[in-house]
């Protein structure tokens, strides 16, 4: 991020590839934690928090620098909030993000790895090409703005992939909230 204020074209280029190296060493973990079965409740909770933060930091970063609208954060933050409310409450009664989900449609927007993977992939291109655009832009490169203009498309793609996802959380958490029988 200080690279994307401070850095000038070269640190704003470089910024992009560290993004690359960032969401490639998240990607790496989930996967070396799915293989070795040492899943749990607790890194589920806080791989999802963490994931949040950096994409909240990077949105509002982008709106901040005028590379996007003021909307794309304000959506996935309100999304965000809304679904990791509900997810707290799942957590509570001993259930992931993922295994709170009740419908088949539910489960595959929600948990699905082509799901989970087209969104990641989605934000990843968009966090890439617009830190990209904005070094291409400092350094007067003629290709900022059709590599901005990319970016910008694919983070309303990202946006739609964020509500779609968030949907089945929101219309599936009504048993979560509801006293048990005596």
């Amino acid at each position: 991020v200080l690279l994307l204020f401070l850095g000038g074209a070269t640190g704003q280029m470089a910024s992009a590839f560290l993004i690359v190296v960032l969401i490639l060493m998240d990607s790496l973990d989930g996967i070396v934690a799915r293989r070795r079965g040492q899943q749990t409740l607790v890194g589920s909770a806080l791989d999802i928090a963490a994931d949040r933060a950096v994409e909240i930091v990077l949105w509002v970063t982008f709106a901040q620098l005028r590379l996007i609208s003021v909307a794309i954060p304000i959506i996935v933050v309100i999304r965000g909030a809304l679904t990791d409310s509900i997810r707290s409450v799942a957590l509570q009664n001993g259930q992931s993000a993922h295994s709170m989900m009740r419908s088949k449609w539910g489960r595959w927007l929600v948990a699905s790895g082509v799901m989970r993977s087209s969104y990641g992939v989605a934000k990843g291109f968009s966090f890439t090409l617009l830190a990209l655009a904005l070094g291409l832009t400092s350094g007067g490169y003629e290709a900022a703005e059709a590599v901005w203009v990319a970016g910008v498309a694919l983070a309303w793609v990202s946006v739609a992939f964020c509500v779609l996802r968030g949907l089945p959380v929101i219309l599936e958490a009504g048993p979560l909230f509801k006293a048990p029988e005596s």
